[in-house]
């Protein structure tokens, strides 16, 4: 599986997006196609192609991600009404990049089962 992806691209500069957040560690950006008034991808710039890449070493990489989904919930305005994080982990999940993202969701009511 390639690690070269369309979000390594935007972590790298090399293709656009609306960044919403950067760090060292963490690229948040809006989603191209969203299913929701807010729907920001949170990417690691480490490529991990899934969560079952994720290994031991990536502890303090993943709770990032999630503090930062909290954070930009919080600054978008959207944290006290509630959100939905996301992680899709392969085709039957849902993963369409192969690169680890957390999906961002709210400002409506999210349903369960999501749909």
């Amino acid at each position: 599986m390639s690690t070269d992806t369309i979000f390594s691209r935007i972590v790298r500069g090399e293709a656009p997006a609306q960044i919403v957040y950067q760090d060292e560690d963490v690229t948040a950006f809006r989603d191209v196609n969203p299913v929701a008034p807010t729907h920001i991808l949170i990417v690691p710039n480490k490529p991990i192609a899934t969560l079952n890449e994720a290994g031991a070493e990536d502890q303090a990489l993943l709770g990032k991600l999630l503090l930062t989904a909290q954070r930009i919930a919080g600054e978008m305005g959207i944290a006290e009404q509630g959100y939905r994080v996301v992680i899709n982990c392969n085709a039957q999940g849902g993963q369409s990049v192969y690169h680890l993202h957390l999906h961002l969701l709210g400002g409506r009511r999210m349903t369960w089962p999501p749909g």
